[in-house]
């Protein structure tokens, strides 16, 4: 869909769309759970765990980091990433309150 037609659907299905279209790449999904699973940020070469080119590694981190999920600091010539908690727990209860509305309306 066009950004001319986003106006016409709330803010909230517009942030769902955005968020879903980054979580349906494999490789997205695979930086966020093992980012989210470490103590605190990781500053230590994403392409051996993931198996990605670097270039590629970092394009994913720049989607991941547009929708917010992902803070980032500079340490040296190292970026560092860590999970954004208010923006994973705000998604978290955006996605929660999407999937939990549903009315029996079939067979």
């Amino acid at each position: 869909m066009g950004t001319t037609k986003a106006h016409i659907f709330s803010p909230r299905h517009n942030e769902l769309a955005k968020v879903a279209k980054v979580m349906a790449h494999p490789a997205r999904v695979a930086i966020l759970e093992y980012i989210s699973k470490q103590q605190g940020c990781i500053c230590t070469d994403l392409v051996e765990e993931i198996g990605l080119a670097q270039p590629t590694i970092s394009q994913h981190l720049n989607e991941i980091k547009k929708v917010g999920l992902l803070e980032g600091t500079f340490e040296g010539k190292n970026l560092c990433y860590c999970i954004n908690r208010e923006k994973w727990l705000e998604l978290q209860h955006v996605f929660n309150s999407f999937f939990s509305v549903i009315h029996q309306n079939c067979c």
